[in-house]
């Protein structure tokens, strides 16, 4: 099983989620996630604008084995998406946690947060399902 960093908070759907500095959220997928998926190809993000809610579809990874949906860890706003993706999708496999982050968004309620996984929940849950 991958790294799964202490300080991120996890979705049951493989999502991570990384409070910034100024309130906002970064969003990825775990490690976890970018192995299964194999090879990633492509990634559909969402726009920087859009307002999301948790557990909302906000875009599609595809790797060389399947496609995957993308789900909002919690409410809020897009600020920003990472648009190296778009020509390097291999980022989320070689470093899903820092380069291969998908988008940030400042959060309607911050303490959504509380509601997801630790990193030791997260694991227990795979070790679970593997």
């Amino acid at each position: 099983m991958g790294l799964h960093p202490e300080e991120l908070f996890y979705a049951d759907t493989h999502e991570w989620a990384r409070k910034e500095g100024d309130g906002s959220i970064t969003v990825g997928i775990t490690d976890h996630a970018q192995q299964a998926l194999g090879d990633v190809v492509y990634v559909e993000l969402p726009k920087v604008g859009a307002e999301v809610l948790v557990g909302a579809q906000t875009g599609i990874v595809e790797s060389v084995k399947a496609a995957s949906d993308i789900f909002a860890p919690v409410d809020g706003t897009v600020m920003a998406i990472n648009d190296a993706l778009a020509d390097e999708p291999e980022q989320i496999n070689e470093d899903p946690y820092h380069k291969g982050w998908f988008y940030r968004l400042m959060p309607e309620d911050p303490r959504q947060l509380d509601t997801l996984l630790s990193a030791a929940a997260y694991r227990a849950l795979h070790t679970v399902l593997e």
